[in-house]
């Protein structure tokens, strides 16, 4: 048998080497600590990614607090949090907000730290998706979510692109500071206290999130909404 040689030898190996090193796709950015580039012999292994619930261990631990302690001040229970630390559930937006405060951080530090910088664009393709119990289990819950500036630190405001999906879970939350929201597609239902509104796109509610509140689908539809959270943390 004839070996190839010279330049077909040459094409066949930088083949090869390409389906390797070629990566996945269709991955959670965040929730995924299984997946990642396994380099070669003399390539340096990256670090592994932190995910969200690694830096809410982390985060509670600087703090000098058990996961006890994380759930009295939290009011969220102790196999809730930590299933949460284990990256096996994300926890909602409000529930977020209050762990930040229990560990004096601001929520966008667990869902991406960011950097320091003046400014920071987002490509469509390049937005990360978060479901409340990873990508599966997100349309029986009611909504995921993309992160709209993961690498701005030390923001002050949490933009997100929200869908939410037809459910029948109706949890009020409540937590300090305030939202707003912009219905894009569909309908949303919007509970602040005892009131309750019905936004359709072109529709916005602004409100204090110190009241009871829910946002979910009205009707059978998906709906798509720009919500912007201010989490009061300094």
């Amino acid at each position: 048998m004839k070996r190839a040689t010279g330049k077909k030898a040459g094409t066949k190996k930088r083949k090869i080497q390409e389906i390797r090193h070629r990566p996945e796709e269709g991955y959670d950015l965040l929730t995924d600590s299984s997946r990642g580039h396994h380099p070669g012999a003399g390539v340096e292994h990256p670090q592994k990614k932190e995910n969200l619930g690694d830096r809410i261990r982390k985060a509670r631990e600087i703090r000098g607090l058990t996961v006890k302690d994380l759930s009295s001040r939290t009011g969220i229970r102790e196999e809730i949090l930590s299933r949460v630390e284990m990256n096996a559930m994300i926890p909602p937006l409000g529930e977020l907000i209050k762990i930040g405060k229990a560990v004096e951080m601001k929520m966008g530090f667990f869902i991406s730290p960011g950097a320091e910088q003046h400014m920071t664009v987002v490509r469509r393709e390049a937005r990360p998706v978060i479901s409340r119990y990873g990508e599966k289990y997100s349309e029986q819950y009611g909504y995921s979510y993309e992160s709209l500036a993961p690498e701005k630190g030390n923001r002050f405001m949490e933009p997100f692109l929200v869908t939410l999906m037809p459910t029948s879970a109706q949890e009020l939350s409540t937590h300090d500071g305030q939202e707003f929201i912009f219905v894009l597609e569909g309908e949303m239902r919007a509970q602040v206290g005892q009131q309750v509104e019905i936004l359709r796109a072109g529709d916005a509610i602004y409100y204090d999130s110190t009241h009871p509140h829910l946002v979910n689908c009205s009707g059978d539809r998906p709906t798509k909404i720009l919500a912007v959270l201010y989490t009061g943390n300094k």
